[in-house]
């Protein structure tokens, strides 16, 4: 059984011009020690899928209606709030989506990495202290017992992300999810905490969930890869099957708008429209109005993820036993 297994999530927020579900039907397995790339657009849905597997979706106003998280052969769903608290920070960890943000301005960050630590490893004060100057040597943050001391507006950006990402580590869990970890720095910084991320996978031996619209971290960094839009699962499978034979028109687009160095290009290819409003999703296939190979069946009815190679999954009529261009 998989570490991580999502399966038919579905979920609801209520808002002044009707309820929104903005996932439908959401699925996706991970296996332990695996790196799973969750990739789309911004509103198609990632960051309330993160959420909705911790259980934090109640926070933001939503629910979840319909499907199951199962972790660890445990049924999220059927967990209390009490039974989550023993489960986030020490099973599951979320690395946030901003790290100038993430950190408390009035706490020391060394205090906020051992405040976990002490929370679910129960251990004292100086032995809690002594992992967390440990965790910041292991990101790589210079004269660590020096910046234990220190506030967070006192760091870069680099720096508060290496933070946080020793926050999420320091109670060793079997699942970390990592919500865009590199949008807001420089493409330096970026590449050092990509460098970063391989080297602790290794050695923690934790499995990733990496959200993300940027399909070069996804290269870089995963096993496979599931493509998100607008609320569904279109495409996924291994990052070999993704990157050199996608099938979903979206997965075609997104990688035909990434530039390639060994090609001489006019123009970038850019995807026309962009992702509709969950209250505005369309009845059949949401990619309908942007897609160039859209037929009639596409406007009335919800494709299904199809199976086309060993662990490769597509949801395009295209590739449907009966589609056949109404």
């Amino acid at each position: 059984m998989s570490l991580l297994e999502v399966s038919g999530l579905k979920l609801r927020f209520y808002s002044l011009d009707g309820p929104i579900e903005p996932l439908d039907r959401v699925g996706f397995q991970l296996e332990e020690g695996e790196v799973l790339g969750l990739v789309g657009e911004t509103g198609c849905g990632k960051s309330i899928t993160a959420k909705s597997i911790i259980k934090l979706i109640s926070y933001s106003g939503g629910e979840i209606i319909n499907g199951s998280i199962i972790f660890d052969h445990e049924d999220l769903l059927s967990k209390s709030e009490k039974e989550m608290q023993k489960i986030r920070g020490a099973k599951i960890s979320l690395i946030s989506q901003d790290p100038m943000t993430s950190l408390d301005p009035v706490y020391r960050v060394g205090d906020q990495i051992i405040e976990a630590i002490q929370v679910h490893k129960k251990l004292h004060y100086k032995e809690a202290k002594k992992k967390a100057v440990e965790l910041m040597r292991l990101m790589g943050i210079p004269l660590p017992k020096k910046v234990f001391y220190q506030y967070p507006h006192e760091l870069s950006g680099g720096m508060k992300q290496r933070i946080i990402i020793a926050i999420a580590l320091s109670c060793d869990p079997a699942l970390v999810i990592a919500d865009e970890p590199t949008t807001a720095l420089d493409v330096t910084i970026q590449a050092q905490i990509i460098d970063l991320f391989n080297k602790l996978k290794e050695q923690f031996q934790s499995a990733f969930l990496l959200i993300t619209h940027d399909l070069g971290v996804v290269a870089q960094m995963c096993n496979s890869v599931a493509i998100m839009y607008a609320g569904n699962i279109v495409e996924k499978g291994s990052v070999k099957k993704i990157f050199h034979s996608p099938n979903h028109p979206y997965t075609k687009s997104l990688l035909e708008c990434i530039p390639k160095m060994n090609q001489k290009q006019k123009k970038l290819m850019a995807i026309p429209g962009s992702v509709p409003h969950p209250l505005h999703f369309p009845t059949g296939c949401r990619f309908y109005p942007r897609c160039q190979y859209a037929m009639k069946k596409c406007l009335s009815q919800h494709p299904g993820l199809i199976k086309v190679d060993n662990d490769h999954f597509v949801a395009c009529f295209k590739y449907s036993n009966n589609s056949n261009g109404e």
